[in-house]
């Protein structure tokens, strides 16, 4: 009777497992119909091809009109004109491909994301959301369906949103949604070379009034969405391949421009502790202030007329805080330094809360400084507010994802999730210009930005399936 007993209890444990597991798993008398070549086995395939486009040894990197990234480049408009795509790439390297559809005059739907990447960085990010849009579309026209869409649909792959080599995030996007500023330009990277002279490497000879000339109309655009990895934990935990964004933190980035020693830098071993200022010292303060700050901000924060209730609970819950970049000067291991550089990235969800924290740094920072008598100057390099992203967009998004996972599985789904994004994107920029709706990856442990970066060759399938949905049902 405990044998039969034993076997009736693994049986039904069986069986639970086998039915939860079915849930996102396709059968294969579906198969034909879900277009796994080209959603799954070629956009993995491409995905990989991309990822070996480098401009370095061992690792992945590509940054604006970097050699790597014009192959890159030259790589998906190939990809579009097999979809079907006309191709150009305008004044600032980004990648078009449009069709038209039934009605050229319609307002146009964007889909877009960023061909550039991060110095040792993984192959989804950004790419997976070109290959996606690029593999949806070439099913519609193998299925005779890409002349028949109701307004035109353009990719776009964007020439910069990392902001590596210029430290100016989303070049691409910005210029397009009409918000990137003539001067962005005269941009110099560390060689000295501006934005202006990268371009014209390329024989891209762009000059004040073409970049004008970049911004699309408003009135020909009905609307613009991204797909993108989640570079966060959430649809892992909660065991969803795809999630639909709410919103996206905003952003500010910092560059604690100088830490300067009031006089000459020293030698190592002959000047007294008691008399040193040593602005590497001075630095590392500062940063662990950062950190304390980030972590409990309702002890830095009171509430007055800078911050309420509400702005410190979505601070607890939002802010994150990150020193990437440290250099010091002359950087003699036996010298005390004249000068140390550091940048700091500040995100919060809630805008005016981000303005309360980089209030209170600034005034710690500066009494910190005083106190070891160095001097500090602060620089804002990039500043981006919190955008939501649009109700109906997002509604139509999270249909298409519950329609593609159904597909899929041949199963009700539950609901789909929908989460805020801390990173950044392009959608932010194109916000400028229309609006904005998100799809999210499930990536593995939430990493990004790093070679250990994955996304399921079911997901990039999955993800595929969402996008062709909603090509199918709201354009």
């Amino acid at each position: 009777m405990a044998i039969s007993s034993s076997i009736l209890f693994c049986y039904l444990l069986f069986s639970l497992i086998s039915n939860v597991a079915s849930s996102f798993m396709y059968s294969d008398d579906r198969r034909d119909v879900l277009f796994p070549q080209i959603l799954k086995e070629e956009a993995v395939t491409r995905l990989d091809e991309l990822g070996k486009v480098s401009d370095a040894n061992g690792y992945l990197q590509r940054t604006f009109m970097s050699p790597a990234s014009v192959r890159a480049g030259n790589l998906i408009r190939q990809w579009m004109e097999d979809a079907g795509l006309r191709t150009w790439v305008d004044h600032l390297g980004n990648v078009h491909g449009r069709v038209e559809g039934l009605n050229a005059s319609a307002q146009a739907l964007l889909i877009g994301s960023h061909l550039d990447t991060v110095v040792d960085a993984g192959i989804f990010d950004g790419s997976l959301g070109i290959i996606t849009a690029i593999s949806a579309l070439k099913v519609l026209k193998s299925t005779g369906k890409l002349g028949k869409l109701k307004r035109p649909v353009e990719v776009i792959a964007f020439s910069d949103e990392e902001g590596v080599r210029f430290q100016s995030t989303f070049l691409g996007s910005a210029a397009l949604a009409g918000i990137l500023p003539v001067s962005a330009l005269r941009v110099s990277d560390k060689s000295g070379v501006t934005v202006l002279d990268a371009l014209r490497e390329n024989s891209i000879d762009i000059a004040e009034e073409s970049l004008l000339q970049l911004k699309y109309d408003p009135a020909s655009v009905w609307g613009y969405i991204e797909l993108h990895i989640e570079q966060g934990p959430v649809l892992e935990w909660v065991g969803f391949p795809l999630g639909v964004v709410q919103g996206i933190a905003g952003q500010t980035r910092l560059r604690v421009y100088k830490v300067t020693v009031r006089g000459s830098q020293g030698h190592a071993g002959t000047v007294p502790m008691s008399m040193r200022q040593d602005p590497m010292t001075a630095a590392a303060e500062l940063i662990v202030l950062l950190e304390r700050l980030c972590k409990h901000p309702k002890d830095f924060l009171s509430y007055d007329g800078r911050s309420n209730g509400s702005t410190l609970e979505s601070l607890s819950s939002s802010l994150v805080c990150t020193v990437g970049e440290i250099s010091s000067w002359p950087s003699a291991s036996n010298v005390i330094p004249g000068e140390v550089t550091f940048t700091v990235d500040l995100r919060a969800i809630d805008d005016a809360g981000r303005e309360t924290v980089l209030y209170e740094l600034s005034n710690q920072l500066y009494q910190i400084c005083e106190k070891r008598s160095v001097s500090c100057i602060v620089e804002r390099k990039h500043d981006a507010n919190a955008v939501m992203c649009d109700a109906d967009l997002s509604s139509q998004l999270k249909s298409a994802s519950y329609a593609a996972l159904k597909r899929m599985t041949g199963a009700t789904q539950h609901e789909i999730p929908v989460i805020m994004s801390g990173a950044g994107h392009d959608a932010m920029a194109m916000s400028h210009l229309t609006k904005v709706g998100m799809l999210f990856v499930r990536c593995r442990g939430g990493i990004s930005h790093s070679p250990a970066e994955h996304v399921l060759d079911d997901d990039v399938w999955a993800a595929g399936l969402a996008v062709l949905a909603f090509l199918e049902t709201h354009v």
